[in-house]
């Protein structure tokens, strides 16, 4: 398969370009552009494979970019962050079945009403889903993904949006799945990986992020 790779990005908080990127999700979709060839087309983010997702914790935010083309970190404005990019494709080539793995995702859980529906009970042709709802999306997402899952949490994160140039809101809402699965499918788990799952790509949905248990002991 083409080599994927994973690019860790710690921003500077004290960055002003930094907070108006994570302050937006089509902003922090530009600037993760940037990092690549700008002359693939008008589906660049599909063409490149590129997938992203922010992370919170104590320290502040990280950013993880999973890319089928190397990234140039030195297209970054000057003091933006430090970054690290590393091949992930030889922790896909060892996955195998019956695997035993940890893995998480934030993801855009939706339904999308039948017209019927939506004209009885006043439904917008896409309904984000929370709860039980959103955990039983995400159940039948890894089972159509190559994974058997033991556990999984459901948290709900806070959506994201922002403006694009022609005028258009964007809005997604997400939820953060994460738990215990073994590996049912490699071949097809590895192309989920690669693609994404779910809606939402472009603005920081869909990123299954996977840490073999063999490999972390």
């Amino acid at each position: 398969m083409t080599t994927l790779w994973l690019t860790r990005l710690v921003p500077d908080p004290r960055n002003r370009e930094v907070a108006r990127d994570l302050a937006s999700a089509v902003s922090l979709h530009r600037r993760i552009m940037s990092l690549f060839p700008d002359n693939v087309g008008s589906q660049a983010r599909h063409a490149l494979g590129i997938l992203f997702r922010v992370e919170d914790g104590p320290a502040g935010s990280h950013l993880l970019i999973q890319s089928g083309h190397e990234p140039d970190i030195e297209r970054l404005p000057n003091g933006y962050g430090q970054a690290r990019t590393k091949p992930l494709t030889p922790m896909l080539d060892f996955l195998r079945p019956g695997l035993p793995l940890r893995y998480r995702i934030a993801a855009n859980p939706i339904r999308k009403p039948g017209k019927t529906t939506r004209e009885l009970y006043g439904l917008k042709s896409v309904v984000p889903l929370g709860g039980d709802a959103a955990r039983q999306w995400w159940l039948r997402q890894a089972q159509q993904s190559g994974l058997h899952i033991h556990t999984a949490h459901a948290s709900p994160l806070s959506a994201v949006g922002g403006q694009r140039d022609s005028g258009q809101r964007v809005h997604h809402a997400r939820c953060l799945f994460e738990g215990t699965a073994t590996v049912a499918d490699p071949d097809l788990l590895r192309t989920k990986v690669t693609e994404g799952i779910g809606r939402g790509k472009s603005y920081g949905c869909g990123l299954l992020s996977l840490a073999p248990t063999a490999m972390l002991s």
